[in-house]
């Protein structure tokens, strides 16, 4: 009797899998060998069927695998942490997605936009920003969202909410300007190349002293209030759309404002920082500088507690802390509980919450390192704005156009066509 076996290799999420299809025999009634001896198929008591797919929910999130449903909200962490970003935790920035198909950022600080590619969604999904404030780790990656657009599938300008300063300087208008001027080279040698409206960019500054509705359109309510952090200028949100609430404090200490904006909400993502002494003893601060800094300017975990304590979201998740992959998130969840006793998260970059009215499911995403590219717009660079390096540049580049040549020789007739038909003559080989 000759055993065959046949091996599929799958590719899942950057894992190569086998899975191995043994046909122990082309005789489908002989008896079937086993480690205690030889079973009878007619006489054995085997009446389930084989399992052909998969009968339960995934326990993770496969990025970009799943449509939301009429009435559901996913929440995913696309960064947790503090200004030091390290590989495995990014600042803070968190993706807000909608039944509807609307999708909202909440930050965007430093390190968070290699997260934003694993999910493989193009990055026209990504042009609504709510910045609470303009610290680094909070809208440092900002600069990146906007310059990397165009190559990672974005066709339309930015919006971006945020708040005033005590004074102009001090607020969002005036980093936007500040952040275009940065890029003046590189808005300016992209003219002619690149679609220059995935390089534009819309500023929605409001009063960051009001209780106000600073977002309203397709069903979807966005409110802000002030945060109480360091100084005057944050802001705290929520987001409201289809009976379900989102509360997304950013960086503030424990205050009225927040207990009262963020009643009623289905998830409440407030911040909790690292305990006083794991500061001084795990990451060296002086020991002043971890109290006034703990407490003047963020929220302890056991103050975490009390305001979930208060608010008794149906799922309260902390964030804004160094995740040392050892025992950090344990000591912050050991501190919210010893005050608050619900449905509760330490958030993880990566972390996912799908919400409805019945139901919380908190996974985590898997997807791949490699960023492909990703369905862009059908824009075409306006080649009138096209630069040029100067003359005496120009003339020093090696003359490459018989390999220019051969490489066009040899493309798709379909490219090869297009590219002849738009690209300036001075730039196709002679």
């Amino acid at each position: 009797m000759r055993s065959r076996m046949h091996r599929k290799w799958i590719v899942l999420s950057g894992i190569i899998v086998c899975v191995i299809n043994l046909n122990l025999t082309a005789d489908p009634d002989a008896n079937l060998r086993t480690p205690l001896g030889i079973v009878d198929p007619a006489n054995s008591n085997s009446s389930h069927n084989p399992i052909t797919e998969l009968g339960h929910e995934r326990s993770f999130y496969l990025a970009g695998s799943e449509e939301l449903g009429e009435n559901e909200m996913r929440v995913i962490a696309l960064g947790s942490g503090m200004p030091q970003i390290q590989r495995n935790q990014a600042s803070a920035c968190w993706l807000v997605e909608l039944g509807n198909g609307d999708s909202f950022i909440f930050d965007i600080g430093s390190g968070c936009t290699p997260n934003m590619s694993m999910l493989e969604i193009p990055w026209d999904t990504f042009t609504k920003v709510f910045i609470t404030h303009l610290h680094s780790d909070h809208f440092g990656d900002l600069p990146t969202l906007l310059a990397g657009g165009w190559q990672m599938g974005r066709s339309v300008p930015l919006e971006v909410w945020g708040p005033s300063g005590l004074t102009p300087e001090l607020g969002t208008e005036a980093a936007i300007e500040h952040l275009l001027g940065m890029f003046r080279w590189e808005f300016v040698s992209k003219s002619g190349r690149a679609p220059m409206s995935s390089y534009a960019i819309k500023v929605h500054e409001f009063d960051y002293t009001k209780e106000q509705v600073v977002y309203d359109r397709n069903g979807v309510v966005i409110r802000s209030w002030p945060a109480v952090h360091v100084m005057d200028g944050p802001v705290s949100y929520s987001l409201e759309w289809n009976g379900l609430k989102f509360s997304y404090s950013g960086d503030t200490t424990a205050n009225n404002f927040f207990l009262e904006n963020a009643k009623n909400s289905d998830i409440v993502v407030h911040e909790c920082s690292d305990p006083i002494e794991v500061l001084i003893e795990s990451r060296s601060w002086p020991p002043e500088a971890a109290w006034m800094i703990a407490t003047s300017a963020h929220t302890q975990p056991a103050i975490a507690g009390q305001v979930f304590n208060v608010l008794k979201p149906r799922m309260a998740v902390c964030f804004h802390y160094v995740d040392n992959g050892l025992d950090s998130r344990q000591k912050l969840s050991a501190g919210v509980r010893e005050i608050y006793q619900g449905p509760f998260s330490v958030a993880e970059d990566l972390m996912v919450w799908n919400i409805t009215p019945e139901t919380i499911r908190v996974r985590k995403v898997i997807g791949g390192n490699y960023a492909f590219s990703l369905p862009r717009g059908n824009e075409l660079p306006d080649k009138s704005k096209l630069v040029r390096a100067s003359d005496w540049l120009e003339k020093e580049r090696m003359d490459a156009s018989e390999v220019y040549r051969h490489v066009l020789e040899n493309l798709d007739p379909a490219y090869r066509k297009q590219i002849l038909e738009k690209v300036p003559k001075n730039m196709l080989p002679e």
